[in-house]
């Protein structure tokens, strides 16, 4: 199968989910997105074309640049998202959501609920992905998740053998990310399903730099859609970290004329996820974007009206900011987009 055709595949997964209300909407977004750079308005009463839903906000892993792994999350308490409470922000969103994104922090397979999650956002006619380390991913999840109509599956994989990939993925075994890899492959044999659309996810480190092509054989032999080669986030970046690879061409950071690392990023004061796309936490509290791990800047816990919060003065306020400097927000200084 070739790329390109791979690739029209998970394109025509995409487009059967479109709408008038939803082209209209994202229209919309785009507009006011673009007036904002002029101070013209911030906001014109919209609703998200995404969304990233939270099923676990905890993991079985320790990945060490990972708030979870770290324990950094202190502030909020271990929790899986209720099927109930995701269902009622659901169908807030659903009329004008292009895509549910179902992770946050943790490990979304932790869930039991999450396999209903993916099917009721499916029959509700929203594209869906997740990501997962798949130490879960056993012969029944595979399964479900293929008859659930998963439309991708991010599987993160980073390293060619156990002893590489233990250095970040602490406590998981590469084995069992393999074969939850092979399940999927099988399922979608079997009920003859071309999705989940399979992307193999490496994290480029310090401790997997010599095994590209490896990796790229090992995605091959999965029978993988795509295979992506991340650049990593450190959250003590400034001097050095003993993950970050030789290559900066691997990394998303580097050093200035004083010796320290800096993003690569240029940081405009604009960020287009605010206008676009929203995180929903396990708890029900929504926030600005996905890097705002510990909910710092939380607009509010949703209470039946999505859109109140999100076209609300918090909100709103935080754009503004976002627009007059970005910079003054830690979370901002360590983003790619």
């Amino acid at each position: 199968m070739t790329s390109a055709f791979k690739y029209f595949g998970l394109l025509s997964l995409i487009i059967k989910y479109l709408s008038a209300k939803k082209i209209f909407n994202y229209l919309k977004i785009e507009i006011s997105y673009f007036c904002s750079f002029f101070k013209i308005k911030t906001g014109y009463n919209l609703m998200p074309a995404f969304a990233s839903f939270e099923p676990s906000n905890f993991c079985n892993l320790r990945c060490p640049e990972c708030p979870v792994g770290m324990h950094k999350n202190l502030s909020r308490k271990s929790e899986l998202m209720q099927f109930y409470l995701f269902k009622n922000i659901f169908k807030e969103l659903m009329p004008t959501l292009l895509h549910a994104v179902f992770y946050f922090q943790g490990e979304p397979l932790l869930n039991k609920h999450f396999a209903d999650m993916i099917r009721f956002a499916h029959r509700n006619h929203v594209f869906t992905s997740t990501s997962t380390n798949a130490q879960l991913l056993d012969n029944h999840t595979a399964r479900l998740l293929v008859e659930a109509k998963l439309d991708k599956l991010i599987i993160s994989i980073d390293g060619a053998t156990q002893a590489t990939y233990e250095q970040y993925r602490v406590g998981g075994s590469l084995e069992k990310a393999i074969q939850g890899a092979k399940y999927v492959h099988k399922w979608k044999k079997l009920l003859r399903r071309k999705s989940p659309f399979v992307e193999v996810q490496c994290l480029l480190l310090k401790s997997n730099q010599t095994q590209r092509a490896e990796i790229k054989r090992l995605a091959k032999s999965l029978h993988a859609d795509r295979l992506v080669f991340k650049t990593a986030q450190f959250y003590d970046f400034q001097h050095g970290n003993p993950l970050m690879p030789d290559n900066e061409n691997h990394c998303r950071y580097r050093k200035n004329n004083k010796g320290k690392y800096v993003i690569k990023n240029k940081l405009r004061n604009r960020c287009h996820r605010l206008w676009a796309g929203t995180v929903l936490t396990a708890g029900g509290e929504i926030l600005p974007c996905c890097y705002d791990k510990n909910a710092d800047f939380s607009f509010g816990f949703f209470r039946g009206n999505f859109k109140a919060i999100w076209n609300g003065k918090k909100a709103n306020d935080f754009r503004k900011k976002i627009l007059e400097n970005r910079r003054q927000f830690e979370m901002c200084r360590n983003c790619t987009e």
